[in-house]
């Protein structure tokens, strides 16, 4: 899929894998597959970001992953989001969609949604949000209604 598609297509919470299209290096070129691992990758999809018009620029819509967590004893220090345009020319899918029934935390900001945290039910999304403070953070149950088949594990 393109990036365009998974703005358009991809719900918050969906998995998804990035690619270049290129094999992976062997460990032992350690620069070839560090700049490899930078454009092929896999993250939680937690932000869409609308197209902004300004007088000087102009900045197309796109989409941020949640690559993960880096800390110890339940101590986060290091968050890892990535970001990409809709003329992004890496391939995307779509690996994995929110299960019906999981529970999405989201905060706004501007007009824009972002996920805070994906539970599995509405009485560990109350837990995780009693010990993780948000303003203004609002709880949305993922419907009940099924991923199309063509989304899912399609690759453009």
């Amino acid at each position: 899929m393109s990036a365009q598609s998974i703005y358009a297509r991809a719900p918050l919470g969906a998995l998804v894998r990035y690619s270049d299209g290129q094999p992976m290096p062997p460990e032992r070129h350690r620069k070839k597959l560090a700049a490899w691992k930078s454009s092929n990758g896999s993250g939680r999809l937690v932000r869409k970001t609308h197209a902004a018009v300004r007088p000087t620029y102009t900045h197309p819509a796109g989409f941020t992953l949640h690559e993960g967590n880096f800390g110890s004893d339940g101590v986060i220090v290091l968050v890892v989001h990535k970001s990409f345009s809709v003329t992004s020319t890496l391939t995307f899918e779509i690996v994995e969609e929110p299960a019906p029934g999981s529970v999405r935390i989201l905060t706004s900001f501007q007009g824009e949604d972002e996920l805070r945290h994906l539970a599995p039910d509405m009485v560990a999304a109350e837990d995780w949000l009693s010990r993780n403070h948000y303003t203004g953070a609002r709880l949305e149950v993922v419907g009940e209604h099924q991923a199309s088949a063509e989304t899912l594990g399609q690759a453009a």
